[in-house]
């Protein structure tokens, strides 16, 4: 008969999320968990097959707190400005926490379609309000979505990693800019991909 948990798994989790919120996913580690917990490792593989699983189920909880900061994006106008800016402000008081559930290392195989599915249900909100707001396309709205995240996760990677300060006034303009230009230039239907050309053309 195993033996019985000392922990449950569900506070095991719970401090290796404060672990993380903290020192960040490289820092859930056995010894380190078995510290905050003040037991040994023990009672963790008595709950948990690996420290993979535990990052795993960190992980969903870290999903789970970015989802409270969009939650109510739905009651604000435009929305998906809205999502931005409670984005980039989970970057700012959650740099850990960012940083795994949006900068993790893939095997390569990942593509930014990829990345853009595993933003879950909001994606598909902002999508549908651009389409109806804007009298977009789907594949319209699509574009201008993928496009602006872009920008929005590059300002996030920025105050995440603390490369800069910026200000909310400054966010703000940034990412109506990006919007705006975006938009502006699918209206126009003269989106087209410029190559750029030199001596070995190696970029296109």
């Amino acid at each position: 008969m195993p033996p019985k948990a000392k922990y449950t798994r569900e506070e095991i989790i719970q401090k290796a999320f404060e672990l993380t919120r903290k020192k960040g996913i490289d820092a859930v580690v056995a010894r380190e968990l078995g510290k905050e917990l003040g037991t040994s490792s023990s009672p963790i593989f008595t709950a948990f097959k690996n420290m993979e699983e535990v990052q795993k189920e960190v992980r969903k909880v870290a999903l789970q707190e970015f989802e409270s900061y969009v939650r109510d994006a739905l009651n604000y106008t435009p929305a998906f400005k809205y999502v931005g800016l409670k984005m980039i402000e989970f970057a700012m008081k959650e740099p850990k926490l960012f940083q795994l559930v949006y900068m993790r290392e893939h095997d390569g195989n990942q593509t930014y379609a990829m990345l853009i599915e595993e933003l879950g249900d909001t994606v598909e909100v902002c999508i549908e309000v651009m389409q109806k707001d804007y009298d977009l396309s789907r594949e319209e709205a699509e574009l201008l979505f993928g496009q602006v995240w872009l920008h929005t996760f590059g300002i996030c990677v920025l105050v995440a990693g603390k490369v800069c300060r910026l200000t909310p006034e400054e966010i703000s303009e940034m990412l109506s800019v990006e919007f705006q230009g975006t938009l502006m230039l699918i209206k126009s239907k003269t989106f087209q991909t410029v190559p750029v050309n030199g001596p070995n053309d190696i970029v296109k």
